[in-house]
């Protein structure tokens, strides 16, 4: 048992999830109090000791089905110790399945049409058991799985879930209650009500459906555990944690939980940037006041005086390539610097591709931030040749337009990966810029071992501004604003 917690664990540290020793050790404890006879307990015990956020209760989950949905007789690591499950396994060879035939030897011999119409029989009754019958059919059946091969159980569930068709299912259980609807129910508040009974049917069908995916991701975990052990499979199955998914390369499902961090993120850093200001009290050296003091000590100066300093918000100008390679990475980072716009007196942002456009006032006539940053994509002049990032063209036109507008209050945030496409770099112009501004400052999307090479020129940039940074994903962007205090 200890064997396997361990793999457990280690496999949450390679995802990402810092668990210490006195968490391993409490880990191991809470396994000893509330056993392994009950997974639900198990499940809420150990994450209790090792999940510390809410982003990292998904790498959890997806590692606790790997590692204990197996355990055979009296070890952690055999059957599914689903109750249910369990149940359906034991009644395997005497039961018999939802359609009224013996299940023994039916995963061999059942059809397509035969699974379908037992597959509704259990969407209908909803019963675990049979549910997991189905599971276990629809995986012999349409899944394929060679445990030799080197795919993973989202190749065999696509498989299986395309041969089983559950959309089709979920529509024939449907059609069966709007006839039943039909026939029952005739007069009009009748046929509001049958509505709201199909309402509710559709929601306790697809709730059932769910299940049912569950049941057959949990058969083709199991069958791959058992043969390529827990490890492998983990591994498989392991994703980053949301704070490490590359912006250029995350899923829909991921772009769309990003953004739901980016507020909550952004109130977190506002809050920091403010408190770092406020503590800011020291000023320059008072030298009159000193002066005074020491005639206390005979003339000598043991007590320095400060004056109060000035604390004055920071203005930001924004240049962010807009570019088809780089996009995404933009879009996140300039939700994040408006989200936390209150701690700088003044924001303005100009997008650029191979020419500049200013595009502030598309942020201040905006209902959202998001609905600002679609407008950008629309309105936005900045293709003025060939349509490829032009960052020396680039540089030139923004300060001939907008330099007298940078001073010694100004930060200078540059989004971009550098990639030049082989045409002038015109860092003279970022050197002037840099002597103006109080600082500039660089968030590159790319892995900083590419910098400099092929079109790349971030190496002939870097030695003009006071911070280049690599800026691939959030947990890189969260460590940046601090930066900006």
């Amino acid at each position: 048992m200890l064997d396997v917690l361990s793999g457990f664990l280690g496999e949450l540290r390679a995802a990402g999830l810092p668990i210490s020793l006195r968490e391993s050790i409490d880990a191991a404890e809470a396994t000893d109090a509330v056993g392994l006879a009950d997974r639900d307990t198990l499940r809420s015990a150990l994450a209790a000791t090792v999940v510390k956020s809410p982003d990292h209760r998904a790498a959890f989950e997806s590692t606790f089905e790997v590692y204990f949905s197996l355990r055979p007789r009296g070890d952690v690591r055999g059957e599914l110790a689903d109750a249910d499950t369990e149940e359906a396994q034991s009644a395997e060879n005497t039961s018999t399945t939802p359609g009224g035939e013996s299940a023994t030897g039916a995963e061999h011999s059942i059809t397509p049409a035969e699974l379908a119409e037992l597959a509704i029989a259990a969407l209908a009754s909803g019963d675990m058991g049979h549910l997991s019958q189905v599971a276990k059919l629809a995986v012999a059946l349409y899944g394929g799985v060679d445990p030799s091969r080197p795919v993973g159980v989202s190749y065999y569930l696509h498989r299986t879930l395309h041969g089983l068709a559950p959309e089709a299912l979920l529509a024939t259980l449907l059609d069966q209650v709007r006839n039943e609807t039909r026939e029952d129910l005739l007069a009009t508040t009748a046929n509001r009500l049958g509505r709201i009974g199909g309402d509710v049917a559709r929601q306790a069908y697809t709730e059932r459906v769910e299940t049912l995916r569950r049941l057959i991701e949990a058969e083709i975990r199991r069958l791959l555990v058992a043969e390529r052990g827990a490890a492998a499979v983990a591994k498989s199955l392991r994703r980053p944690l949301l704070d490490d998914v590359d912006f250029m390369h995350a899923t829909k499902d991921e772009l769309v939980a990003m953004r739901r961090t980016i507020y909550p993120l952004a109130r977190i850093l506002a809050s920091r940037l403010a408190r770092k200001r406020r503590r800011r009290r020291t000023g320059p050296l008072d030298f009159r006041a000193t002066i005074r003091r020491s005639m206390s000590t005979g003339g000598v100066p043991l007590e320095p005086r400060f004056k109060s300093p000035h604390l004055t918000r920071p203005e930001l100008f924004v240049l962010a390539d807009v570019s088809g390679s780089v996009a995404a990475f933009a879009r996140f980072t300039v939700h994040l610097v408006f989200a936390i716009s209150t701690q700088f007196s003044k924001v303005r942002t100009v997008v650029f591709i191979d020419g500049v456009d200013e595009v502030t006032h598309l942020f201040t006539g905006a209902t959202s931030l998001a609905e600002a940053i679609d407008s950008i994509a629309r309105e936005a002049d900045v293709v003025h040749s060939d349509g490829h990032s032009d960052y020396g063209a680039a540089l030139g036109a923004f300060e001939a337009r907008f330099g007298k507008d940078i001073g010694p209050r100004t930060n200078l945030l540059i989004l971009g990966d550098a990639r030049n496409n082989y045409h002038g770099a015109r860092t003279d112009a970022l050197a002037r810029l840099a002597h103006r501004a109080h600082r500039v400052l660089w968030l590159n999307p790319e892995p900083r071992a590419y910098w400099g090479s092929g079109d790349s020129i971030m190496n002939e940039y870097e030695m003009y501004c006071d911070g280049v940074f690599e800026c691939r994903n959030l947990r890189q962007l969260k460590a940046f604003v601090d930066e900006l205090a």
